[in-house]
Order: structure tokens, then C-alpha cells, then sequence
């Protein structure tokens, strides 16, 4: 292990040697038989050191005068010449390294480290020990700060005035300092940093508790006193701590290459942990965080407990979370200024705007610039609903008010000022202190022992004085009594001596016997003393005085006797100066909070261009249009690119990929940068690592990947576009890094392109481009895994492909058997359909938005040319096997294509039935989005269409959204209605469910 000098002057001496290697100023090592290297003027030239010839030389120069070859004889040389001065020449190298430990080394044990023993700074010490020399004591007047500054310079400290004051400003001031040591009178700062008046202004005296804890027993010879900068007057090396007050105010300081960061703690707590070190030797650190939890600053606030402070504490080294002390209040709130908001929200009746009130600001933050940096990150937009900031404190405490806009969410607003603003802050904890000498790293243990070291030593200082004290006492004493008892003779003796020197000779020799001390002790008395009076007095000191002696011989030979005695004076000291804990410990609080807890859960809108543009947009984006609108531009496509899917989304949940060619990948929805409604967007590969040549095939929001919907876990169905179909675990794409992961083997020539979820007991239904769809149960499918390719499902007629797939939960759909014309595909003359022939081939089912809604779930179909419909869920029976044509979903006119489909309406199972549905490629899973669709039998179907709409979505970027009342109810061989006016050129390619806002 490096030495504390070795260690401090690495670094520095490191970089000095490279410096002088890069300048060529490096001694030049001359070998045998060849001629010395010349080097430039000024770089050859040596250092030369002058100093007086008849002064001793300097601790350095003596060094450098020490080595082989070196400056000694030039030395001696130009001694012998008869020189006024020496000239000592060394290099340059070495005698920057010399000079720069010294002055390191004088930086950190003389200024910017405190001493383990009293917890105190040399400046610091100095001006407690000016200010007890002063008389400056805590029921004596105040005195002028500049007089202390002016003492403590001109005996102590000869550095800048600046240095002092500012050292015992922070001394007086109650956010600063744990435990106060200097009282101050007058300006002293603020939290909001600003700065205190001149020292010609202010007034100071001792704390009580300074008195008591550092300065009691300073003349009792408990510790070492060593002459100030010029010799004129002593000063004490360390004061006589009584507390460990290093831990309880802690301390900050840089010095050269060593730094200190030690955090204050509660008196009671850390008398707590002294006994119970003094009890148990042996103890932990996590024995000693039973009594000494946390820290405990000044201005309240609340620590986070975690790994971290155990950490700090056993390693001396940590960060500790710090938070603000907050709360929500209504608005209405107290005091001056809320009575008159109260009474201002009282003429209105409108609800009053809730406020995030802080009242406890971490250590050392600066309130005035919190407010700054909260107004600051509003016009910004991290901050979002705020509508005003103020600073309502006063005398009484601290009160900062950020007032949120009616509507707003506080909660959200209050994890924001944690996440964004000096609110919540960590304390990096460097717990650096001197041991002796040494600047040391220490653990909770070695401050608690260090101090209980110390402490023993001055009682033990403070026992020899008081025990001599008493010896010298007892022993004028007893000469008084021998006196006494002869007094006629002594007095005799002392009559008949020529002079006082005769007299103590007379009165030490025989008969007397007295020794020196005692002869002048008698030849001091008065008459008064000579009363039988005074001799009984004497006579009960002298027995106090052998009791006291043989009470601390007693003290001294037994170390329990001495660790009482610390444990009885700290708790004394407790009783009169502790107080209670002011930083509050929260145990489970959350230690970092995630992004979702500073963004709000708002519902979005996640679109994607088969281009690979990707953006969010808010869901009320897009006002509700009747039936047959030409909608809005949802996205200002670039040249051949064409609008692929949108996403109902809410802003927390993951969102994972699917590309074309099997593999997943995951992001949160928030991570998807927002855009306007007519914006490009933002290229995927800036939102997820994918390949160039990969495309995205399926977007599947997923709020929770465990199981949400009770006890039966969820799974991923995928299908490709001719027809394979596989199910897999969702929890196997619950952890997916930046490089994805397989999700599905697709064969060469087929692609990925619907996903969904589902539970064990729901069903799928899948729709062709031709029209027709065909119903089967999950159980069907059974789990395989990530890698797998897939089954067979739905078979396709010429030409078709698969363009849809709704996952529905258990009881939805009947069991049941299919018409042989339904299993037919009709290749017959198709014509446009209108809204009149339509109705006409509804054969009765149609509720056109003029009937009642169904109380049962409906499918929405949507073709390529913008006619839908919707059609009962119960025209569409589950099949026993997952392989076959289909029914008929709709009729298609010539050279129209199914686009989309989607499950409308209640989902909600039977009483008993597990639930899972899931949704088609173009769907969601969102918890929020599927509770906006269930209802709960009866009219919940009804309620469910009356509050969804449906977002379509073309290929050239137009978006419209539909209500679903204006979609009428049709048959399965119904045509549709005219739900968008596609124009030349485009064709619909997604239908997206929306839940009303």
C-alpha cells in the first residue's frame, strides 16, 4: 500500500516527467568515455536555489543538497570561496516534484481536509479557538465578525480575509450545518444562495453546543499545542472533541488530487452508534446502520434507503438519493396567498387547479435557481400542464408552489420535477478524512473508532491533569495541617528567621520536615486561617482529595471506566443539544424513475409507411366525419410511397415489430418520435436496428406481457400471407435487446404479415382477399417454438391471399356447419353496390343506425374501395378444424379486394370464460382500447359502438374517421356501404379502432 505522499504526488509527479521527457528538460545521463550531450541554453542550464550563506538550509534544499553528484559540493565551494550567498543547483525535474508535494501536501493536511478526531478544518478550528480566546462565549454579547476575522488572521491563519469569513458564515449558517457552532447576528446567507453581508456588518458569538462538544477541557491539557505561523503564540493541534462531529455536521473539500464529501448526520443517531460500538467491538457496519440509518441534512427532505448508503457506509464511497419533501394540495391550500385563491375559485365555481407544493428542499440546492430551472424546463415543454411557478416562502419555512393547469395531472407533473429538476438529487458521498497525517478513505466503523480512540485518550490526558492537580493539592494540605498542629513552633521558627528565603529553610528542615511547596504554602497563610475553623475545613478537603486521587488512579488503570465516561458525557450532551430527525428515510420508495412515470399514458396513433417512415400522433388528431367522407392528409407521403398500418396505441405500452421476414423487435410507444398530422415521419432505423432491406410487417401494442387477463398466460399468433399460422408464448418476447430476436421461420416466397395475441381458450378467425373468412379455435394451434415456421390454415383460392385476423375470446362465436354455397367462391358478374341494393341484400339484418345495436359483437369488413360493413359474429360458426375454404364474408365488386377486418362491439365472455381476444394486423391490444370495447351484456354492445370509431386509412396517406353507428349491420352476402371516397389512383389499407376521447 502506496504511503499518503506517494499517493498524492503520483499523479502530479507523473505529469511533470512527461512534461519535462516532451521539452527535453530531462537530466542528461553521461556514459563512460563519451562526451556529455549539449543541450540548449535555457533547457541545460541548471536550477539554481539561492538562500542566505550564514542560514540553515531548508528541509528541501537539504534533500537536494542530499543525492550523488549533487548541488552539496558547489555548495561547499562556494562556501569556501567566502560567498554572501549559496548557490544549491538541481534539476529542474526533481525539484518540481519536491516542490509540488510539499505544497500539496501543506494543502491537504493544512487547509482542505478535516481531522478525524474533531471533524474540524485547520481554518475552522482556528476560529473556534479565536472566538473561545475572545471570550466569545454563548451568554456573552455579540462581537463584530470582522474582529474575529481580524484575530484569526493576525495569530492563526494568514490567509485571505475572504477565506475566514466565508468559513464562519458557514459555521453560523442552519441549512449548512447540522449542528450550529457559531450564533450568528445578522445576514448570513440564504437557500437561495445569496450572499452575506460584510463582515464590518455582521455579529457572532459560540454556540452553546460548540462550548460544550469541541471546546470543554481545552486547559486541562487533553490535547498537543504547537506555535502558530510565527512562533509568537500557541495553538491547539486538535480540539478535544467531545461528539464525533465529522459525522454529525460532515464536510466538503478539494484539495490537490484528493477530494472529501462526508454528509451530516443526526446527534442522536450517531451517540447511538458510538455505544454501540463501545459495547460490542466487533460490530459490523450493518449492525452500526441499525442506529445510523442515513444521513440527516439540515433542510429535511427525504433519503431513498438503498444499496447505495450501505455502500457509502461500508466502502466510503456512494451516491445517497435525495428528494424534496412534496405534496398535492387542491388549490385552495393556506395562508395569505391561498385564502386568496381560495376566494378567487369561490366567485367562479369552477374547480380549483391542484398545486405540487415543496416544503423540503434537498441538501445544498439552491431554491432560487429550482424555480429558474423549473420555469425554464415549461417554456422548454419538459414540463408539461404547468400553468404558473412561485416562490411563496417566507420566516416559517419553504413553500415553492408549481400550479397545475385544471385538467392537468399532478401526479404525472410531480414524477417530472423528480426526474427533470433538482428536486430529487444524489449526495456522492467521499467520506476522505486525516488519520494522523494520512488522508484516509473511511468506512461508518473507522469514524465511530477513530473518534472512540481519541476520545479515550483525551479523558484519559484530562484524568492525569485533574489526578496531578489534585496530588499537588493534597499535598499543600497536608503541609498545612502539619503546620497546624504545631502552629506556636512555626510560628517561632518563622519569627526568628532574618528573611522570607530563611524562613521556608526553617520551615523544611527539622523539626518541620515540610517540603518546598508546603513552606511556601505556610508562609502564604493569613491569620484567618489559623482558626479551628479552617482546620476542619482542611480536613474534610483532604479527604475529598484522597478520594478523588484513588477515583482516578482507579479511572486510569481500567479502559471501562474511561469508555463510561465518553458514554456518559455524550449522553449528556444529547439530552441538552439533540434534536429530532429532520430528513425523512423512505424505504420503498422507487430509487430511479422510469420514463413512464414523467410521461403521460395519453392514447396515440402509430402510423407506418411501407417506405419506412414511423411517427405518433395524438388520437384526437382526427375529428369524427359522417359516413362517406374524403377524411384528412394522416402523413405527407414521399414519391412512391404508400401508408401500411396504424396503430391505436396508449403512450406506456411496448410495441413490438414484426418484419416481413420473421424476426421482433420491441421499443415503449413514447420512443416513437411524434410528428404532426401531415409530417413525413421518422425513418425506422432511427427507432429500431433493423436492415435496409427489412420491412416492417406487423405492429402489436402490448401493455403487460404476463397474464393480464387472469391466470391463463397470453400467446402471439402469427400468420403470413399464405396462410401459415403459428402460436407462441408472448413471454418469450418479453426481453428482446437492440439486435431483436426469431419470431417465426417464413418460408422462401411468403411473408410475415398479421400478428396478434390471444389466451388458450379464445379463436381466430382470418379473412382472404376474396371475401371469405374462416373460424377456428386456438386450441387448434398448437405452441411452438420462436424459431418454428408455422402450420397450414385457412386454403386459399386462386389469387387470394390472406388480408386479415381477428383473435376472439371464448362464447362469442357458435359451433355450427356451413352451406355448401357458402363454401363456394362466386365467380359470377359483380356490380358497384349502392347504399339502397345493399340495404336490399341485408335480408333483415341490417340496424342501418336507424335499429337498435345488436347486443352481441360484430365483424367490420373493409374493402380495397372503400365499402364496409358489418356483420354479426354468429354468421361466421367456429369450425372443428383449423384447415379449410371458409364462408362467404361479403360480395366484392369487379376488382375489389377485402383490406381489412376488425372485431367490433362487446368481447366481454360469459360469466366463468377465460378472455384473451386479440386484434387483426391493423388492431390493438391496449388494455385501455379493449375495456372502451367490452360491455357487460345487455346494452354493453350498444354502449361499446357508441363510444368507438373507426380510423380508415389509404394507401396514398388520406386518413377519415368513421363512428361506428354510421356502419350499418348487412348480411354476410351484403355488398357494404360507401364508408370513404377513395380517390383515382388509391385503395383503403387499414381500418384502425378508436376509442372516443
Amino acid at each position: 500500500m502506496l504511503s499518503a505522499e506517494a499517493h498524492v504526488a503520483m499523479r502530479p509527479a507523473t505529469a511533470l516527467q512527461r512534461l519535462a521527457s516532451r521539452l527535453g528538460q530531462a537530466a542528461p545521463q553521461q556514459r563512460p568515455g563519451l562526451a556529455p550531450r549539449v543541450l540548449p541554453a535555457a533547457v541545460g542550464r541548471p536550477f539554481r536555489r539561492f538562500s542566505d550563506a550564514g542560514s540553515s538550509s531548508s528541509p528541501v534544499a537539504a534533500a537536494a543538497g542530499a543525492g550523488p553528484g549533487s548541488a552539496a559540493a558547489a555548495d561547499e565551494a562556494a562556501a569556501g570561496a567566502g560567498d554572501s550567498s549559496r548557490i544549491i543547483e538541481t534539476e529542474l525535474r526533481l525539484e518540481a516534484e519536491r516542490s509540488y508535494l510539499s505544497y500539496a501536501m501543506s494543502v491537504i493536511v493544512g487547509r482542505a481536509l478535516p481531522d478525524v478526531r474533531d471533524g474540524l478544518k485547520p481554518v475552522h478550528r482556528r476560529i473556534l479557538y479565536a472566538m473561545h480566546e475572545l471570550g466569545l462565549q454563548h451568554n456573552k454579547p455579540f462581537r463584530k465578525c470582522a474582529r474575529v476575522v481580524g484575530e484569526v488572521l493576525g495569530k492563526f491563519h494568514p490567509h485571505g480575509d475572504t477565506a475566514v469569513y466565508d468559513a464562519l458564515v458557514r459555521l453560523a449558517q442552519d441549512f449548512s450545518m447540522r449542528l450550529q457552532l457559531v450564533d450568528g447576528h445578522g445576514n448570513f446567507g440564504s437557500l437561495d444562495d445569496d450572499p452575506p453581508a460584510a463582515m464590518r456588518y455582521t455579529e457572532c458569538r459560540l454556540q452553546a453546543a460548540a462550548s460544550a462538544m469541541l471546546l470543554a477541557d481545552l486547559e486541562a491539557e487533553t490535547v498537543n499545542f504547537a506555535p502558530n505561523f510565527d512562533a509568537s503564540v500557541e495553538e491547539p493541534t486538535v480540539l478535544p472533541a467531545r461528539l464525533p462531529n465529522l459525522l454529525i455536521n460532515g464536510t466538503s473539500g478539494i484539495a490537490v488530487g484528493i477530494a472529501t464529501k462526508i454528509p451530516p448526520h443526526n446527534m442522536g443517531e450517531v451517540v447511538a452508534g458510538l455505544k454501540a460500538l463501545i459495547r460490542n467491538p466487533d460490530i459490523t457496519v450493518r449492525q452500526l446502520m441499525q442506529y445510523i440509518p442515513a444521513p440527516d441534512f439540515p433542510t429535511g427532505g427525504e433519503i431513498i434507503l438503498t444499496d447505495a448508503v450501505r455502500q457509502a457506509y461500508e466502502e466510503g464511497r456512494g451516491g445517497v438519493l435525495v428528494r424534496a419533501k412534496m405534496h398535492i394540495e387542491d388549490g385552495g391550500g393556506s395562508g395569505e396567498g391561498g385564502k386568496k385563491r381560495a376566494k378567487r375559485a369561490g366567485g367562479g365555481g369552477s374547480p380549483a387547479k391542484p398545486l405540487v407544493v415543496v416544503t423540503e428542499l434537498p441538501y445544498q440546492t439552491n431554491k432560487a435557481a429550482l424555480v429558474e430551472q423549473i420555469a425554464r424546463l415549461v417554456d422548454a415543454g419538459t414540463l408539461t400542464g404547468v400553468s404558473d411557478v412561485r416562490d411563496e416562502s417566507d420566516r416559517d419555512g419553504v413553500r415553492v408552489v408549481v400550479e397545475v393547469k385544471r385538467g392537468g395531472n399532478a401526479e404525472l407533473l410531480l414524477n417530472q420535477l423528480l426526474k427533470h429538476t433538482a428536486v430529487q438529487t444524489r449526495f456522492s458521498a467521499n467520506m476522505v478524512a486525516l488519520v494522523g497525517p494520512q488522508p484516509r478513505t473511511l468506512t461508518l466503523k473507522d469514524f465511530l473508532q477513530h473518534f472512540l480512540d481519541f476520545r479515550c485518550e483525551v479523558v484519559e490526558r484530562r484524568g492525569r491533569h485533574e489526578l496531578s492537580r489534585a496530588q499537588q493539592r493534597l499535598h499543600l494540605v497536608d503541609g498545612f495541617l502539619s503546620a497546624m498542629r504545631d502552629m506556636d513552633a512555626v510560628v517561632a521558627a518563622i519569627r526568628q528567621a532574618p528573611d522570607g528565603h530563611a524562613a521556608s529553610a526553617a520551615l523544611q528542615g527539622q523539626p518541620f520536615g515540610l517540603s518546598r511547596e508546603q513552606a511556601e504554602g505556610v508562609l502564604g497563610m493569613t491569620l484567618r486561617r489559623l482558626t479551628s475553623l479552617e482546620e476542619g475545613k482542611l480536613k474534610e478537603e483532604q479527604g475529598q482529595l484522597q478520594a478523588r486521587i484513588a477515583d482516578l488512579q482507579d479511572l486510569l488503570a481500567k479502559r471501562d471506566r474511561i469508555l463510561q465516561v465518553v458514554e456518559h458525557e455524550a449522553d449528556e450532551l444529547v439530552a441538552k443539544f439533540g434534536t429530532p430527525r429532520r430528513t425523512a428515510i423512505v424505504t420503498d420508495g422507487e430509487v430511479e424513475l422510469r420514463q413512464e412515470d414523467v410521461i403521460p399514458n395519453a392514447p396515440s396513433l402509430v402510423v407506418y409507411s411501407r417506405r419506412g417512415y414511423i411517427k405518433r400522433m395524438r388520437a384526437d388528431t382526427f375529428g369524427v366525419q359522417k359516413r362517406g367522407g374524403k377524411g384528412k392528409t394522416g402523413a405527407r407521403l414521399k414519391e412512391d410511397d404508400s401508408l401500411d398500418e396504424v396503430v391505436y396505441v396508449n403512450d406506456h405500452d411496448h410495441l413490438l415489430f414484426f418484419t416481413a421476414e420473421g424476426r421482433a423487435y420491441s421499443v415503449r410507444a413514447y420512443d416513437v418520435p411524434e410528428g404532426g398530422r401531415t409530417s413525413v415521419g421518422t425513418a425506422i432505423a432511427q427507432v429500431l436496428p433493423i436492415p435496409k432491406s427489412a420491412r416492417i410487417a406487423a405492429m402489436v401494442p402490448v401493455s403487460d406481457f404476463g397474464a393480464a387477463l387472469g391466470s391463463a398466460e397470453r400467446d402471439v399468433v402469427m400468420l403470413t400471407r399464405q396462410g401459415q399460422i403459428k402460436r407462441t408464448a408472448l413471454k418469450q418476447f418479453a426481453s428482446i435487446n437492440r439486435s431483436g430476436l426469431a419470431a417465426m421461420g417464413v418460408r422462401e416466397g411468403d411473408s410475415l404479415q398479421f400478428v396478434g395475441l390471444c389466451s388458450p381458450t379464445d379463436s381466430c378467425l382470418i379473412a382472404a382477399s376474396n371475401g371469405y373468412a374462416h373460424h377456428f379455435r386456438v386450441e387448434k394451434l398448437r405452441r411452438m417454438g420462436r424459431t418454428a415456421a408455422g402450420t397450414r390454415s385457412m386454403t386459399l383460392g386462386e389469387g387470394a391471399e390472406i388480408v386479415g385476423m381477428a383473435l376472439l375470446p371464448a362464447g362469442i362465436a357458435p359451433e355450427g356447419s356451413f352451406d355448401e354455397e357458402d363454401l363456394l367462391i362466386d365467380e359470377g358478374p359483380e356490380e358497384e353496390s349502392s347504399d339502397a341494393a345493399a340495404s336490399s341484400l341485408a335480408g333483415g339484418s341490417s340496424s342501418g343506425g336507424g335499429g337498435g345495436e345488436p347486443t352481441a359483437p360484430c365483424l367490420l369488413l373493409v374493402t380495397r374501395q372503400g365499402l364496409g360493413k358489418r356483420c354479426l359474429i354468429s354468421d361466421f360458426p367456429i369450425r372443428s378444424s383449423r384447415t379449410g375454404k371458409g364462408v362467404r364474408g361479403l360480395r366484392l365488386n369487379a376488382g375489389d379486394r377485402l383490406a381489412a377486418v376488425q372485431v367490433v362491439g362487446s368481447v366481454t365472455p360469459p360469466a366463468g370464460s377465460d378472455s384473451g381476444a386479440g386484434a387483426s394486423r391493423n388492431g390493438s391490444d391496449s388494455e385501455d382500447e379493449r375495456s372502451g370495447q367490452s360491455g357487460g351484456g345487455g346494452g354493453g354492445a350498444a354502449s361499446a359502438v357508441a363510444h368507438c370509431d373507426v380510423l380508415l386509412s389509404t394507401q396514398q396517406g388520406q386518413l377519415v374517421r368513421v363512428p361506428m353507428r354510421g356502419i350499418s349491420i348487412l348480411g354476410r352476402q351484403a355488398k357494404g356501404l360507401r364508408l370513404v371516397k377513395v380517390r383515382e389512383g388509391d385503395e383503403v389499407v387499414a381500418a384502425t379502432m378508436l376509442s372516443k376521447q
